[in-house]
């Protein structure tokens, strides 16, 4: 699941993971994410940092404390080097951007081994 407002990005993203084998769910919204969460029960989660309707440590912990998607790995983006922020929230892994998409794939399936 990419929980992510910017179109280009989400683009890009669904295009090369769907490439990788993924089937991507977008949520553009933070107060949106559990209830799709929920519905659509994704493996791995990444957020960007700077969403419309809050931040994503928020949607990170938010995620942290149900039950349901506690354990699913997350991964957090962000232009800004925010990655202690992100760890101590509950964020599996953090990454910089701008970033190779390419690497995405690898990424997921390391954090999907966990």
């Amino acid at each position: 699941m990419i929980v992510d407002d910017d179109k280009i990005t989400v683009t890009l993203l669904q295009t090369l993971l769907g490439l990788d084998g993924f089937d991507v769910v977008v949520v553009p919204r933070g107060g949106d994410v559990l209830s799709t969460a929920h519905r659509e029960q994704p493996d791995v989660f990444m957020i960007d940092y700077n969403l419309s309707d809050m931040t994503g440590v928020q949607v990170v912990t938010q995620i942290r404390g149900d039950a349901n998607l506690s354990h699913t790995p997350i991964l957090m983006a962000s232009g800004m080097n925010v990655e202690a922020e992100a760890l101590r929230a509950g964020a599996s892994q953090f990454i910089i951007k701008p970033f190779d998409p390419a690497k995405l794939a690898g990424i997921f399936h390391k954090l999907l081994e966990a």
